[in-house]
Order: C-alpha cells, then sequence, then structure tokens
C-alpha cells in the first residue's frame, strides 16, 4: 500500500522529462539499487531547487519501470564523507555521547552462532573511534586532538573491563553508546553501553582507562591542561558511569598470577594483523591470548560473562607471549547476575624471553545456557 501511495504520488507530479512541478530534478538510473544499502546510507532526499528545502525521499523499485532517485543534497550533507554516510551512528541530542548500530556479520560469530567476545570488545573500539571522529578529532590516531599530534601523544589503553549478559547472533543488530570523561592528569575513562536494537534490552556494558603515551620515546606521559581542554567539551559535566553500583567488579583490583600456573599456553607470536596504527599490538590481541589457556572443558560447558585486563606493557611483533591460567573460588564479585555462581580464573601474560609482565586479568564464566 505504501509502495502504491508513492507511485501515485511522482506520477501525480512528475513530467515526462524527469522535472517535478516544483522544478525538483531526478535522475533516473536503469539498474535497480539494492534497496538495503540505501537504507542504511540514508541518503535519500528530495530538494527544491529555488529554496533548497530538502525532505526524505523513498526509493521506488518496481519490475518494469527503472529506478528513480532524487537527488540535491543540503551542504551538511554535502559536506559528509562516504564513511559517515554509510556508518548507521551520531551523536545523542546533547552531543555528549554517541550511538551506533552495527550488524553482527558471519565472520564475527563463534561455534555457536554468537559474536565472540573479540567481536564484541573490536565493536568498542569502533564505535569509540567513530565518536572522536564526530567531534573533529584525527583519523591519524585513536582520538587524537590538535595538541596531541603536534606533541607526538597517543592514547594507550591501561584497562578493560566488559560484561557480557547476552551475546548476540548472526544477522542481529545491536546499539552502542560511548561517552569519555576526564581521570584528572591520570588520563581519560570511556564507558559503553550495548543493548539489543529490536527491543532496547541492556546486554553488555564496558568500561575502560586510557592513559597518554609519547609516540617516539613510548614513554607515558601525565595530560596537560591543553590536551584536557580540547576534549573535556565533549564529556559529561558530571560523572556518568556505566557501572554506577557500589564495588562494581569493575573496579577490583587484579592479583598478580604466581608461579606455576595450572593452565598454560607458551610460544604465542603476534601476527603482522595484531599492529594497530600505534605501532603495537591491538588491545583486542591480548583478549585471544588470556582465552588460549583457559581449559577446553570449561569453554564446552560455561561462556565468558565478564573480562577484565591490566595492561602493564606495550607489545611488540617481535615478542614472544607466555598465556597462564589458574582458577579462583566460585563467587558473585558484584556482577550484574547477582546471585549467579560463576567459575572464575586469574590469568597472566608475561613475555617469554625475560618473562617481563605485559598484562594481568580476571575473568568470570556462567553455564551455558540449555538449548530448547
Amino acid at each position: 500500500m505504501l509502495l502504491k501511495a508513492v507511485q501515485t504520488a511522482a506520477a501525480a507530479t512528475a513530467t515526462n522529462n524527469g522535472v517535478f512541478k516544483d522544478n525538483t530534478r531526478v535522475v533516473t538510473h536503469p539498474r535497480s539499487i539494492d534497496f538495503f544499502s540505501i537504507r542504511r546510507r540514508n541518503t535519500g532526499f528530495l530538494c527544491n531547487s529555488s529554496s533548497r528545502r530538502v525532505a526524505p525521499v523513498m526509493v521506488v523499485k518496481t519490475e518494469e519501470q527503472p529506478t528513480t532517485v532524487a537527488i540535491g543534497l543540503n551542504e551538511a550533507e554535502e559536506e559528509k564523507s562516504l564513511a559517515d554516510q554509510l556508518r548507521m551512528g551520531s551523536l545523542t541530542e546533547d552531543g555528549l555521547s554517541y550511538k551506533e548500530r552495527f550488524i553482527i556479520r558471519c565472520y564475527e560469530v563463534g561455534i555457536n552462532k554468537t559474536a565472540t567476545v573479540e567481536t564484541i570488545a573490536n565493536l568498542l573500539q569502533e564505535v569509540g573511534g567513530n565518536h572522536a571522529q564526530s567531534v573533529g578529532f584525527s583519523t591519524d590516531g585513536f582520538a587524537t586532538t590538535t595538541t596531541m599530534r603536534k606533541l607526538h601523544l597517543i592514547w594507550v589503553t591501561s584497562r578493560m573491563h566488559i560484561e557480557i549478559y547476552r551475546y548476540p547472533a548472526w544477522s542481529d543488530v545491536v546499539e552502542i553508546e560511548t561517552w569519555c570523561q576526564s581521570e584528572g592528569r591520570i588520563g581519560t575513562r570511556r564507558d559503553w553501553i550495548i543493548k539489543d536494537h529490536s527491543n532496547g534490552e541492556v546486554i553488555g556494558r564496558a568500561t575502560s582507562k586510557w592513559v597518554m603515551m609519547n609516540e617516539d620515546t613510548r614513554r607515558l606521559q601525565k595530560v596537560n591542561d591543553d590536551v584536557r581542554d580540547e576534549y573535556l567539551i565533549f564529556c559529561p559535566k558530571t560523572p556518568r558511569l556505566a557501572f554506577p553500583e557500589e564495588n562494581n567488579s569493575s573496579l577490583k583490583k587484579i592479583a598478580k598470577l604466581e608461579d606455576p600456573a595450572e593452565y598454560s599456553t607458551l610460544g604465542l607470536v603476534p601476527r603482522r594483523a595484531d599492529l594497530d596504527m600505534n605501532k603495537h599490538v591491538n588491545n583486542v590481541t591480548y583478549i585471544g591470548w588470556v582465552l588460549e589457556s583457559i581449559p577446553q572443558e570449561v569453554i564446552d560447558t560455561h561462556e565468558l560473562q565478564t573480562i577484565t585486563l591490566d595492561y602493564r606493557r606495550e607489545c611488540q611483533h617481535d615478542d614472544i607471549v607466555d598465556s597462564l591460567t589458574s582458577s579462583e573460588l566460585e563467587g558473585t564479585n558484584g556482577s550484574a547476575s547477582s546471585g549467579q555462581h560463576l567459575t572464575q580464573f586469574l590469568h597472566f601474560l608475561r613475555s617469554s624471553g625475560d618473562g617481563l609482565e605485559l598484562n594481568r586479568g580476571r575473568t568470570e564464566w556462567r553455564k551455558k545456557p540449555v538449548k530448547r
């Protein structure tokens, strides 16, 4: 019915030469246009040539007629990059956070046909970077400001905490909201809320801490006033936390795992593809390394609910890594699923050559849901 109405309106207002009576021009394309790609781009508009007023238009597709798409974007749309037009994300109304929708692809799921924790972590990183770009920060690095680029400074992850209450499946659409705030001279904090786009259910939360490093000397550096002034205008004026609960597990200190560990996987070698634009192994790769030493019987019967990682030292391409794991007592530790018994592990990543600590972590696992 809606398609017929659009066709009727177009027939009533258009002339044979492809110009509407109000001087709005259209382009006729002999080939059909994929409707899903148009829906994602959201770039179809009707534009009056005299008033420059812009209104949405639906793409009409029939087997007998060629497809027509109205053209004439306003200046704001014309200034957007193709990437901006294709992304399903934007700043929120107050401009202090950013939301984006993602479709879970087949190559982002594991054997259970649900997204892996590495997929979730990559999406968190992607939406954080897109948030930074949407407010004008550089694409040359992860959210680098003008002053940071002048001083050769970059952001690096010092802590990551992710809780997943339900894993999205292949073809599900998730909506992720993110925002950042100052941690004083130490660095910044970025939080995320993950929702099922179909019903608004919160299926995960995450928080992280970032510190500043000189990309030439690879030494940490305090955040100066010039840098803080550049990003504070985009942060909430009062603290906003993805985990507002007292004694939540995102704040819990991680004890160092001592040798001998119960489980270990030795000699992990970074691939070239593991390096990111900051010229070191990306923080998501550490998650995979941690999970390599989880015993198989746990992988078979449980799914990861919570992972917390403290990044102690950056890893380069020529490093060789050992992954060590030992179990902890069952407990709840302030996680969102209060009262549910969780299997817990401590983790330790070290450099094989000199034994230096690269990362320490904690994971909590719940029993896999019973399939019906």
